[in-house]
């Protein structure tokens, strides 16, 4: 609880609390800053609202369509207390700063925050674009009041997200299944994700050859060279080829050859030894500028590709680093820099990398996005003279330090001189035995002066799937011996290679970052919180760094493209955010932007709306329904994907036959032959194993959706059955009299276990099936009397006596462990009992981060992954055998972001805020609404005041 204001002083709100404490060091005691951690009041959802509004306008949306989609909005139950908080330090405060981010959010919330505080004291609106002294000291003198276009534009944000969300989410659970959600960006994310998967199941590779060698000057130097052309023609690369595997329409026969396997190995024979004389050399001067300052979007971009890092954990790091005044504002689409900035990185260039590390002038960027918002600086280190990172290393957590380096070094290098050198072409040529005349080339690139490369480069973005590019690059960059045309070579070690073309690499969170930015849709600030909702939703997994689309997914953007296919448009969603700033700047607005958009345009187009109310009917099967190859279709069911086709040995209306999908397939995987072999498991699901002697009951193999098991057919009880359960028990079942039962008996559930890592559906006999049927089985009693089982659990055998369980060794334990050994494993310390010899379940190398080697081990919760210092749960649904070495560093990272920062040691003094700082412009009259910019809509006034649970919908993402 803040500390009670005296008379006098002035109330600064913030929105986080580690940014009140940043700022607080910097202002003199005439302030006192608290936080408001974030909105304090938002759209309900419609279950939430009270009573008699639920039948009313208000009641599908918690906006007024009717009445100029007038909001509904409730303080919730979690910033009741914070609210209070806040009234009472306003009461003894002087003046009010609403001093939340310089975004449309933040102008937002100090627009709540007015709301609901009604300060009868002058108002004003500070933003820092960075918390240092020198950045707040710029605040306070140019104090405002708030911008209410900008309020506009993210209130109509809000209530699209809510007007989207709610319209179409409810089509996603009738006709695919609950949960789903559809939203502005989120949906348009997935789509980019499902359009690149259905390019690489269209994929067809194709084959071709090449050659390379090494070739040695009369001075023993060596170099490699590739060949590029017989006999004059010039040799087919993977980019002559198009996703059907032909050669492309552009490439004609008699200027392309494509080798054969024979072809090439009979050339690279007739190679071997062969004199070769360079035909020509060329040499090209070469340039390069170095990039702008970060903006968001290429923040997320770079600290992915350098750090591993997701956007949401950049994100977060970020968010701390600008708190605790490290760096400039996170969320910003500008890449310019203030003239203290350049001023300051030009000066650490000179001091650490020398005076010609320099251009003779500053540089000066411009962005490219017509869209950006340029109210911020790009993201650089804080303040009006740049820390290094070896000033700063002691203070931050390993994350921190590797994201602000990262900033910095961008930064310091967006003002240096360009790197310069020169890159030299060579071809040479020699005849094979056969006569075949052979072309080879090699490249290099020589930097005689780095400039801004001595402090930074960028990684070029690769997937893991095959990046023809960034491997060009490598061999682009190696330096070739001095040559002169004419000269003789020798060529040894010719060998001939074969290749397939590679279908289109999976997105990235970085290149999909990019993707998103590049079409202009969305926000920079957004596309963390996007990529996050679509993986949690089930639309898309990861597979180390690529991002992997669920069928649900597929059929989710099926309906949306085939029933709302205006709302998924890239450019539809491009101009909507378009739009939004038009809304910001003052020029459209709101109500007649919403107006448009729900019930429809002038021009005759379409309002949402009527798009639903007109949708008519939509086949959920055919939605949900895929052909695979002919005769084999993908249907995604209740309980997942499964596969479907008509049973040959049936008769007409016989049941088809069906194969479950395994979880960690991705669709472009599912091949014809994978079909097949799906469907051969699936016909001995239901294999009649035996029957239990104990009970009679039959014992069945199945393959479910997890893998396969065993369990018993238990026939459902009968009415008589049922009737004789409820009067062997008239007290539970029946209350005051009643005829009817309050409730009825539960049918009888089958016994069920997994197969064994050792067991297969085609040999699992009986016996054995009786055995797993048997857990958990009962070993004994520990010393004190506590009975023990020994369990198959799902990630492995262990031991359980109450609330403690010990990991076995071995599967085969859980049927011979005896009650001496089990007390034998509890006997021992916990920490050393629970399989402290075993081996890793998997071992992943050296942590980016903390350099420490990452392992998974088999713990009392499951498998987790550890680098000694920080461990984290392997995810429900991610086996080991299918995490990756990058999302394992990825758990880390996201863990180590979730950390509190560390406590400073020191703090600056306190220093008093400039006189008359805040009422050099912008200075409010005490308890005007109209002068703090208060809502024009007069029905908003009756609603300030409102109460009731907050919740956020997931649908604007």
């Amino acid at each position: 609880m803040p500390a009670k204001a005296s008379a006098g002083k002035k109330l600064v709100i913030v929105e986080s609390p580690a940014k009140s404490r940043s700022i607080a060091k910097y202002l003199g005691d005439d302030f006192m800053v608290d936080a408001s951690a974030g909105h304090i009041r938002d759209l309900p959802q419609p279950s939430d609202l009270p009573a008699e509004m639920k039948k009313g306008p208000f009641g599908k949306f918690a906006v007024n369509p009717e009445e100029g989609f007038e909001p509904y909005y409730v303080v919730s139950d979690s910033k009741k207390k914070k609210v209070t908080e806040l009234k009472r330090a306003l009461k003894e405060a002087s003046e009010l700063y609403l001093a939340t981010d310089a975004d449309r959010e933040g102008e937002a919330i100090a627009w709540h925050l007015l709301e609901v505080l009604e300060p009868k004291v002058p108002v004003y609106r500070m933003t820092f674009t960075e918390i240092t002294r020198e950045g707040i000291t710029r605040a306070l003198d140019n104090v405002r009041q708030i911008d209410q276009d900008l309020v506009d534009a993210q209130e109509t944000r809000r209530i699209l997200d809510r007007l989207y969300g709610y319209e179409i989410s409810p089509v996603l659970w009738r006709k695919i299944g609950r949960g789903l959600s559809a939203g502005r960006v989120q949906s348009v994310a997935t789509r980019l994700v499902v359009e690149r998967e259905r390019e690489r199941m269209a994929f067809v590779p194709a084959s071709y050859w090449d050659l390379s060698g090494t070739f040695t000057t009369d001075a023993a130097e060596s170099f490699t060279a590739k060949l590029t052309a017989v006999d004059g023609a010039r040799i087919a690369s993977g980019s002559d080829f198009d996703d059907r595997g032909q050669l492309k329409s552009t490439r004609k026969a008699s200027e392309v050859t494509v080798l054969d396997r024979e072809s090439a190995e009979s050339l690279a024979s007739g190679l071997t030894q062969a004199r070769f004389a360079v035909d020509s050399l060329e040499e090209k001067p070469y340039s390069r500028r170095p990039s702008p300052a970060f903006t968001t979007s290429t923040l997320q971009q770079e600290a992915s590709r350098r750090l591993r890092f997701s956007s949401r954990v950049t994100m977060q790091v970020a968010q701390r680093l600008y708190e605790n005044g490290y760096i400039t504002y996170m969320r910003t689409d500008s890449v310019t820099l203030s003239t203290e900035a350049i001023t300051a990185a030009r000066g650490q260039a000179t001091e650490l990398y020398g005076p010609e590390s320099i251009p003779e002038s500053p540089r000066f960027y411009a962005t490219k996005n017509e869209s950006a918002q340029e109210a911020h600086e790009a993201i650089r280190p804080a303040g009006d003279h740049f820390r290094t990172p070896g000033q700063v290393a002691g203070e931050l957590s390993q994350e921190e330090f590797r994201l602000y380096e990262l900033i910095w070094k961008r930064t310091i290098a967006s003002q240096m001189a360009d790197a310069k050198g020169f890159t030299a072409s060579v071809r040479l040529t020699g005849e094979a035995s056969d006569g075949r005349r052979a072309t080879f080339g090699a490249s290099g690139t020589v930097i005689t002066f780095p400039g801004f490369l001595s402090a930074y480069e960028e990684v070029a973005e690769t997937s893991g799937e095959g990046d023809e590019s960034a491997k060009k690059g490598r061999e682009d960059s190696k330096r070739l011996p001095k040559l002169e045309q004419g000269d003789a070579l020798t060529g040894e070690d010719v060998e001939a290679k074969g290749h397939e073309t590679t279908p289109p690499a999976r997105y990235t969170e970085a290149s999909i970052v990019a993707e998103l930015e590049k079409r202009e849709i969305g926000r920079p600030s957004t596309y963390a919180p996007t990529i996050s909702t679509i993986v949690d939703r089930g639309y898309v997994t990861k597979r180390g760094s690529a991002l992997v689309p669920s069928w649900t997914a597929f059929s989710v953007i099926r309906l949306l493209e085939e029933h709302f296919g205006r709302y998924v448009d890239y450019d539809f969603t491009a101009r909507m955010e378009e739009d939004l700033d038009r809304i910001a700047r003052g020029e459209v607005e709101r109500e007649a932007w919403l107006q448009a958009f729900y019930f429809g345009a002038d021009d005759g187009a379409q309002g949402l709306r009527d798009v639903v109310d007109t949708l008519g009917e939509i086949d959920a099967r055919a939605i949900n329904s895929m052909e695979i190859v002919e005769g084999v279709t993908l249907r995604v069911g209740r309980y997942g994907p499964y596969l479907e086709r008509p049973n040959p040995e049936g008769g007409e209306g016989s049941d088809p036959l069906r194969a479950n999908l395994p979880e960690d397939l991705a669709p472009d995987e599912l091949t014809s032959e994978k079909a097949e072999e799906l469907f051969a498991q699936a016909q001995l699901s239901g294999r009649v194993l035996g029957t239990d002697p104990e009970t009679g009951r039959e014992i069945v193999a199945k393959d479910g959706r997890f893998g396969p098991y065993v369990t018993e057919v238990i026939e459902e009880m009968t009415e008589e059955e049922v009737q004789a359960h409820l009067d062997a028990q008239p007290t539970e079942y029946y209350k005051n009299g009643n005829p009817k039962p309050k409730k009825k008996p539960k049918q009888p559930k089958p016994r069920t276990g997994s197969l064994l890592q050792s067991m297969s559906l085609e040999t699992v006999t009986v016996d054995e099936a009786l055995k797993l049927l048997s857990l958990p089985r009962v070993v004994g009693t520990g010393v004190d009397g506590e009975e023990i089982t020994a369990q198959n659990g799902r990630y492995g055998p262990y031991l359980k006596m109450g609330t403690d369980s010990r990991s076995l060794e071995s599967e085969e334990q859980l049927f011979t462990i005896t009650e001496e050994e089990a007390r034998a494993i509890y006997a021992q310390p916990k920490q050393r009992g629970r399989r402290a010899a075993a081996a890793p379940l998997a071992e992943f190398g050296a942590d980016p981060t903390s350099e420490k080697p990452v392992v998974v081990k088999d713990g009392r919760f499951g498998p987790y992954v550890t680098d000694g210092d920080i461990n984290v749960t392997v995810p429900r649904g991610t086996s080991v055998e299918s995490l990756t070495k990058e999302r394992a560093f990825e758990l880390l990272a996201e863990k180590r972001a979730k950390a509190p920062a560390p406590k400073k040691t020191s703090a600056p003094k306190k220093t008093p805020a400039p006189k008359g700082g805040g009422k050099s412009s912008g200075s409010t009259s005490s308890g005007s609404k109209s002068s703090t910019a208060a809502k024009k809509s007069p029905a908003k006034k009756s609603t300030t005041k409102s109460t009731g649970s907050r919740t956020t919908t997931s649908s604007g993402a």
